[in-house]
Formats: C-alpha cells, structure tokens, sequence
C-alpha cells in the first residue's frame, strides 16, 4: 500500500509558494500535510493531498515543475517512542531511510516514508504488522 506525493520544486524567492498554494485553493484540493526542504536556490515543496493526481494537473497545467511518487504511510498510537519503534524495525532489516515526515490525524500519528529497498520495506511492513495506508484510507482519516 502506498500514498501519492507530489514533490514541487520551488525556487527561494517570494511568492514561489504561495503560487502552489492560490492554485490548490482554486481547485478545492486540501493539504493534508506538506513539508518544505531547502537549499540556498531552491526548495523541494513534498505535499500529501485530497487529490494528488487533480493536484499534479493543475501544476503541470500551470507551468509548475513537479512530480508524482509514492511513499510510504502507516499509522501509529499518538504515544511517545512508537516512530522510534517503527523506525527501528526496517532499519534493524538494512532499510535505509530516505526521508521522512510526520503528523497527528484523528488521534493517530502518521508516518511518512521513503526507502531504499520497496519491496523489503513492504514485507517488513506486514511481518511486524504495521498498520499501512493507501490514498483512501488516509483521505477517510481527514
């Protein structure tokens, strides 16, 4: 199971940003969780969202370069420690984590995630029992 996440590439310069924004919100697609990373030039702008496929459109319609991916999401209790447990569970398989982001939805942290090995992260995922989640099942948490 795997979430869509658009990846924009932003450039440091004001209203970059908001740009991506005023379109989303024109559209009707909803953030559910975004983060920006940087650099001195530019920035990759990651969004989870109602509509990843609608949103990828309008981005591309609008000149904006950006990609599609798939990442993976699973839930956990909202107690202290339970990333670090996840965490360690696909690294204790030599899983290396690319990147990483996190937040509360309906009571439940939520984990994102991009690995260097799909398949191993997959059957990690169901052997220790980790509760994964798709497009749909994440949108029915909003």
């Amino acid at each position: 199971m795997a979430v869509h996440q658009i990846s924009v590439f932003v450039e440091n310069k004001s209203g970059t940003l908001l740009r991506v924004l005023d379109l989303f919100k024109e559209a009707g697609i909803q953030l559910i969780a975004s983060m920006i990373s940087d650099t001195v030039e530019y920035g990759i702008y990651r969004i989870i969202c109602s509509d990843p496929m609608r949103a990828y459109d309008v981005l591309q319609n609008a000149g904006i370069s950006a990609s599609i991916s798939e990442v993976f999401a699973i839930t956990l209790d909202n107690t202290p420690g339970r990333a670090a447990d996840a965490v360690r569970m696909l690294t204790n398989e030599g899983i290396g984590i690319s990147y990483l982001y996190s937040f509360l939805l309906s009571g439940k942290g939520i984990l994102v995630f991009r690995t260097d090995n799909i398949d191993k992260t997959n059957d990690v995922i169901v052997a220790k029992g980790l509760a994964s989640l798709d497009d749909v099942a994440l949108h029915a948490l909003v």
